[in-house]
């Protein structure tokens, strides 16, 4: 309040005029009310009932302290601290500064009318009307600046802590927690729930560039210890979204019901493990499928082609090379002698070999632990 404390050392106003000025604060502040009614409609409403009682009180404080500016009392309270609560408090109300600094011209030029009707008869001489008008709207100008920064650090925290919340939520999903903490957490955030979430892996310095590409609702975890970064994107259209991601270091996971976003981003990690050229996880599903339990897969894959261990080692390279082809190609001799290179008579000659050491190969359970004992190394 510098320049409107200034200002009132230049002005005198003797106990006339003040006495006659307070008596004109009630119906100043009712006047002040009920034109920020008319004039402003973001107010319209909001100042009516027992929100108007408390607000005219507060317009009436603004005056009184005004006042005690005006006189030269520089130890009175200024408003300042009002004014600035008075601006976190617009933005709890859902009301914008643009509304608040056009109540603020309204009340200005509404106040000084009524003042200057009050200050005049009591025998303020001309040359004090007007540093009394530049006192008024020097001081109303001091208040929209201290409602407008009540106002901006308001947004700001709203913001931050808006952003913490959709942060633990993140979390909360990457960690698996239950449908019930995930809807809480959802609630704390502001965030309509989607259908499916669809997890996506990237460096965590590319995770809030590609965010901007993306669905706004999109969840951003960029603070994994691994230096990942995830994003989990609300009811993606696929195709569109690797397109998205294209110049990205990303691996896309599948889309799931939100509350089971982990599963997604499980899948994403598992799939990056298996090889750094995965973009979408569900072009490697076979891969995925024989990897997800590797000790298992190694038992298998020892038991299922034991017998080729009791041939020398290139020659169990070529028969298993053959027995793969012949197992995704069904049997088709001149299609499994194309995809080797060699001539038909050759898987001939090497299939008679692998029936002798598989003498069941035509029995299905040995044909489903085999196709998936040769499996992984497919395609």
């Amino acid at each position: 309040m510098g320049h409107a404390i200034r200002r009132a050392t230049e002005l005198a106003l003797d106990e006339t005029t003040l006495t006659a000025l307070r008596a004109e604060l009630v119906g100043t502040a009712d006047e002040v009310v009920q034109a920020i009614i008319d004039e402003v409609p973001p107010y319209a409403n909001a100042l009516s009932g027992r929100m108007g009682a408390t607000i005219r009180r507060a317009v009436r404080t603004a005056l009184g302290h005004y006042l005690d500016r005006a006189s030269g009392n520089a130890t009175g309270g200024d408003g300042g601290d009002a004014a600035y609560e008075l601006g976190r408090g617009e933005v709890r109300d859902g009301r914008s500064m643009d509304a608040l600094l056009s109540a603020y011209r309204v009340g200005a030029r509404v106040a000084w009318r009524c003042l200057a009707a009050g200050a005049v008869p009591a025998g303020l001489p001309a040359a004090e009307v007007a540093k009394f008008a530049e006192l008024t709207f020097a001081y109303i100008d001091e208040l929209s600046a201290a409602s407008a920064a009540g106002h901006a650090d308001e947004l700001a925290a709203r913001g931050r802590a808006h952003e913490l919340h959709l942060e633990h939520l993140a979390h909360d999903l990457l960690a698996g927690a239950s449908p019930d903490v995930l809807l809480a957490s959802a609630q704390r955030a502001g965030w309509q729930p989607p259908v499916s979430l669809t997890a996506v892996l990237l460096p965590a310095a590319q995770a809030r560039p590609a965010y901007r590409a993306l669905d706004p609702a999109t969840l951003v975890l960029d603070d994994l210890p691994d230096a990942t970064g995830v994003l989990f994107v609300p009811d993606a259209d696929r195709p569109h979204l690797l397109s998205r991601l294209t110049d990205r270091a990303a691996v896309v996971g599948p889309a799931r019901p939100w509350t089971r976003a982990s599963a997604s981003y499980a899948r994403a990690v598992r799939a990056r493990s298996l090889s750094a050229d995965v973009r979408d996880t569900e072009d490697h599903l076979p891969e995925l499928v024989l990897s997800a339990d590797a000790d298992a897969f190694a038992d298998l894959r020892a038991r299922a082609l034991a017998p080729l261990r009791t041939v020398p080692v290139a020659t169990a390279q070529r028969l298993e090379e053959t027995l793969r082809a012949w197992l995704l190609h069904q049997g088709r001799r001149d299609e499994v002698a194309a995809a080797l290179f060699v001539h038909p008579q050759t898987v001939r000659y090497r299939m008679a070999q692998l029936r002798e050491l598989f003498p069941d190969l035509a029995s299905p359970h040995r044909v489903l632990e085999l196709t998936l004992a040769v499996g992984l190394r497919a395609g």
